[in-house]
């Protein structure tokens, strides 16, 4: 077992006498019980190299074993931890058997058995209804990793990977967005998802590509800084065609 449930109040009531050394022995021998499945051994000096105790504290450990764990023939059993154990090994085994068998048994599966079951034999049960919600489009598509028609397999998997990794999901409604703003650039899908991944978007709006060519031989980093300076001459008031131009010939003039 790699998990079990600790109970802090029932741990302080019992073992509120211990000082700070038993604390930390008892704990490691919980979890060494636990995660073997099985009654710490009787040999003390194997006891000792695993919880790496000096020979001072073999007393410790002694007292630990005698007040909290029963000598067996099998070795230091603990009653509570059995449990626990015992409980986990049978729900270990049903799943085994339920994954031969290929899975459970799902939940509308009628079970043959020749009796009818509660809701047949009374017949002055409540009608079903069909007052549910309706289902919306905000749901995930039928299969995730089969891309959108127009788009590549390789840009739908980055774009995939690149929402895992910011922890947003892909729906249906998500995608018919991205969309929109696709037809009001008058860009692709495959474009634009391969836009987002590229800059690490979690959305996607037209008016942030608006200025940007739909194509260029210019490289990205190229493309990217001159977006930049645009967005800074704007703040600062300034346009390019405003700056002024102080080549000796004109200087001259200037003066």
């Amino acid at each position: 077992m790699h998990y079990y449930k600790f109970n802090i109040a029932d741990y302080r009531k019992d073992t509120g006498h211990l000082n700070t050394i038993e604390h930390g022995i008892y704990r490691q021998l919980i979890d060494w019980y636990y995660l073997d499945e099985k009654p710490i051994p009787h040999e003390t000096q194997v006891v000792i190299r695993r919880l790496r105790l000096g020979s001072d504290e073999q007393k410790y450990l002694e007292i630990i074993l005698k007040e909290f764990f029963k000598n067996t023939s099998k070795g230091y059993v603990h009653p509570r931890i059995e449990i626990d154990i015992h409980g986990y090994q049978e729900n270990s085994d049903k799943n085994r058997t339920n994954g031969k068998l290929g899975g459970r048994p799902k939940k509308t599966q009628s079970v043959i058995s020749g009796l009818l079951n509660e809701s047949e034999s009374k017949g002055n049960h409540k009608p079903l209804t069909i007052n549910h919600k309706p289902l919306t489009n905000n749901h995930k598509p039928n299969n995730i990793n089969t891309a959108p028609e127009g788009v590549s397999q390789e840009t739908w998997e980055s774009f995939l990977a690149q929402r895992k990794l910011s922890r947003a999901a892909v729906t249906e409604t998500v995608i018919k967005a991205i969309q929109r703003e696709c037809d009001k650039a008058g860009w692709s899908l495959e474009q634009a998802l391969t836009e987002i991944v590229s800059r690490g978007w979690r959305s996607f709006k037209a008016e942030w590509i608006l200025d940007k060519p739909k194509a260029s031989n210019k490289s990205f980093y190229q493309t990217d800084l001159e977006i930049k300076q645009k967005r800074h001459d704007e703040l600062v008031g300034k346009t390019r065609s405003q700056l002024i131009d102080i080549t000796p010939e004109n200087f001259l003039e200037m003066k």
